[in-house]
Parts: structure tokens; sequence; C-alpha cells
């Protein structure tokens, strides 16, 4: 049986991660209040990402996995920025990639560095 593996993204701004064979229909759900609690108490609600998997259990997995991730994760995720996945896995919480910003400099030929900001520095 094949499964979905998605993300909607709540009026709150929230994500929720679910998995599920009849994708069309969970979303009905949700849209009308019959899904999750968290997506009932924060309607309307979007679908921003899925994946399609041949088996539901392989699309549970994934759900379990993507539930694990930090928000900048996630949304890295659902833009399809692949390149930043594993930085951001690297991350052990949000204030560890608060502490770095990137800089463009004209002086240096236009070229990007990553700067690693201390706390407080």
């Amino acid at each position: 049986m094949e499964g979905y593996t998605y993300i909607l993204k709540c009026a709150d701004g929230s994500y929720y991660t679910g998995s599920i064979n009849d994708l069309e229909y969970r979303l009905w759900q949700h849209q009308n209040g019959l899904g999750a609690n968290h997506t009932r108490k924060h309607l309307p609600v979007k679908l921003v990402y899925f994946e399609e998997f041949q088996r539901i259990d392989d699309a549970y997995y994934r759900e379990k996995q993507i539930q694990g991730w930090n928000r900048k994760k996630k949304e890295a995720l659902i833009k399809n920025m692949s390149e930043n996945l594993k930085w951001y896995a690297e991350c052990q919480n949000e204030s560890h990639y608060k502490n770095f910003s990137l800089q463009v400099s004209s002086e240096n030929g236009g070229s990007t560095t990553l700067t690693d900001r201390q706390p407080g520095g």
C-alpha cells in the first residue's frame, strides 16, 4: 500500500507533519477540523510539502524522522534547499545557528564568508 508523508503550515505559522495512505482525504479532514488536535486549533492549514512512498510504513518512518527536526531544517526541506539539511542537522539546537552570520564583502571580490559569532559578541 502506498503512503505519503506531508507537512502542513498552520495559521499560526507552526508546522504539522503526518503520514497517511490517502493524502487528499486527510487534507480534507485537516481543513475541516477533523484532523489532529494541533491542526484543529490552528486552522486554516496549507499543504507545503509531501513525499510519496511505495509502502505506508516507510512514510510513517519518514514522518517520525521529520518530526525530530528543528524548524529551520524543516523549512530547508520545504524550500528544496537540500544543501542546508546537513548543516542544520549538525546544529544541536536553534541557538547554535543563530550565532552564525553570512557576510558578503565587495572588498574581497564579492565572495561570501560564514563567520561564527559567539553569544554576546
